[in-house]
């Protein structure tokens, strides 16, 4: 026995949105308490029949509920149009290049740029960077004052040959004179390549790199690149 549809709102909701899966649920529950009254109706005691009050209050409670998931329907709706919407503004930042923070980033034509801030001075600043699977494939030397640095890396490993352009972490370390570690925060750089939504937000893509809109601290035009004869 399948019922559903109490309200006058009833229609067709998406069954992968919350809203879908709500309505999937609350249907399952509506039909179970319709199998059991009727049961109840067939076997109940004509001398003394069953007080309708009772579970014509729950049925006017699951039509509520029905209300509710159709209004969170059209909520996710109006989420969605307008994540799209942001989306497409995005557009405009094709091309540019961003400052975000953050460890990971895009190795693209053999180079990135790395930004970090020490807290306070160090006696060593050692930058790690390692590829997808977790492997350092080079550690280089960075700045020991305070305040803010760029790192510029031209995409070689320890040996010196050059790494497949893709996605990279660095990890910062910085060490005081006692091997205390010092402060440390990340930023890093790259060429917007595209621009999306995931779980709900809006992200700019650095290649594979997804760079959700709160981390970007700044956006400047991407150099012109130069080749001699």
């Amino acid at each position: 026995m399948l019922l559903s549809g109490l309200s006058s709102t009833s229609g067709t909701i998406d069954a992968s949105t919350q809203a879908g899966k709500a309505q999937a649920t609350l249907n399952d529950d509506l039909n179970k308490f319709l199998n059991l009254l009727v049961t109840q109706l067939k076997h109940q005691d004509p001398l003394d029949p069953m007080d309708a009050t009772e579970f014509t209050s729950q049925l006017v409670q699951f039509a509520s509920v029905e209300q509710q998931i159709y209004a969170n329907s059209h909520l996710e709706e109006l989420v969605t149009l307008q994540l799209n919407s942001q989306v497409a503004s995005m557009v405009s930042y094709l091309g540019t290049t961003i400052e975000a923070s953050g460890k990971v980033f895009n190795l693209e034509d053999g180079a990135a740029k790395i930004g970090y801030t020490l807290d306070a001075n160090a006696n060593s600043t050692t930058v790690t960077i390692t590829d997808k699977s977790g492997k350092v494939v080079a550690t280089l030397a960075g700045e020991t004052g305070s305040g803010y640095h760029t790192l510029q890396w031209d995409g070689k490993d320890a040996n010196g040959n050059p790494l497949a352009d893709g996605t990279y972490t660095a990890t910062i370390t910085a060490l005081n004179a006692s091997k205390q570690a010092v402060g440390v925060s990340q930023t890093v750089y790259g060429r917007v390549t595209g621009a999306g939504a995931e779980s709900g937000d809006v992200v700019l893509y650095l290649g594979d790199v997804a760079v959700p809109m709160e981390s970007i601290l700044s956006i400047m035009e991407t150099p012109k690149t130069t080749t001699t004869e």
